[in-house]
């Protein structure tokens, strides 16, 4: 289903759909190896909006490869290739629909957890201090504003729901989950992760506030950073220029389409309202800049 330069959804008929998530569409295409194409869909408040965002896919896949590339030396991922023309000829048939969108990937057994890392105190995070003085199971300094910086990255775990809202779980229930060195591996990469990429996009000029990585095994038992990796979905990303913190801050993620969401009588539960072609074009743009200053390129 293809709009003006946009891509909502996959229907390849010759590749068998594994699964279809809120913005990406996986098919299987052996044992060891899935395609997984970042659609223009995007998704807020748990629902996704009937309205794509163009270059959103582009922008997932792209920045993906990046930081896979960039973050390799700690520890491996599942990326194999975003050249389409270097995938099996069943993906190349379709070429003009999944060139710069798509990424063949190792099949991995996924952790049912969200690795999410916490820099600064935002979204659901701020919530939970304001009502308990903690988050997941850390216990924060007294009188911490909105957006402010924490006094060092934390490992702030969460489920990983397949409907609904993810839920914020402590260290333990993630040992509970996995066992206790799986758990300090996962800890601790990801805040390695996490504190590497964030220094470097702070000399780019953007401050990565918090971010979710997700792992999984691949068939040779390695523990590998699979999905994306700091992109504007699965990360908060602040301008650095225009940062201070006692309030929300601007962002180059989809924070822009949520605060529009708040402006319109929607209860928040499917089907999702769509949004101005103004709106969608602005977190395209949003999107693309975040990019260019991450990179230091134009897509």
């Amino acid at each position: 289903m293809m709009g003006a330069s946009t891509l909502l959804q996959t229907s390849l008929s010759d590749l068998k759909l594994e699964r279809r998530g809120k913005v990406r569409d996986v098919y299987a295409l052996d044992d060891v190896h899935l395609l997984i194409v970042a659609t223009d869909r995007i998704s807020a408040f748990d629902s996704v909006l009937p309205t794509p965002i163009r270059r959103k896919g582009e922008v997932l896949i792209a920045l993906s490869q990046f930081w896979f590339k960039r973050l390799g030396h700690i520890v491996p991922h599942h990326m194999v290739t975003t050249d389409v023309q270097r995938m099996p000829d069943v993906v190349r048939r379709h070429f003009d629909e999944l060139n710069g969108r798509s990424m063949l990937v190792k099949r991995a057994e996924v952790f049912p957890v969200e690795c999410v890392v916490r820099g600064y105190l935002s979204g659901s995070g701020w919530k939970d201090y304001l009502r308990t003085g903690e988050v997941c199971g850390h216990k924060l300094p007294v009188d911490l504003q909105e957006s402010a910086e924490l006094p060092e990255p934390i490992f702030t775990p969460a489920t990983k729901a397949t409907e609904g809202h993810d839920e914020n779980i402590s260290e333990a229930q993630v040992c509970e989950l996995l066992g206790e060195e799986t758990t300090e591996f996962l800890r601790e990469t990801s805040l390695s992760l996490y504190n590497e990429a964030r220094h470097y996009a702070r000399s780019r000029g953007i401050i990565i506030a918090d971010t979710k990585f997700e792992f999984g095994r691949v068939k040779d038992g390695q523990i590998t950073l699979i999905d994306e990796a700091l992109t504007p979905d699965s990360s908060r990303f602040w301008p650095l220029d225009s940062y201070v913190p006692g309030k929300s801050q601007q962002s180059f993620d989809k924070q822009f389409v949520r605060d529009y969401l708040e402006t319109v009588s929607w209860n928040k539960k499917p089907p999702a309202p769509p949004i101005p072609a103004d709106i969608a074009e602005a977190t395209t743009g949003r999107y693309l800049e975040a990019y260019k200053l991450i990179t230091g390129r134009d897509l």
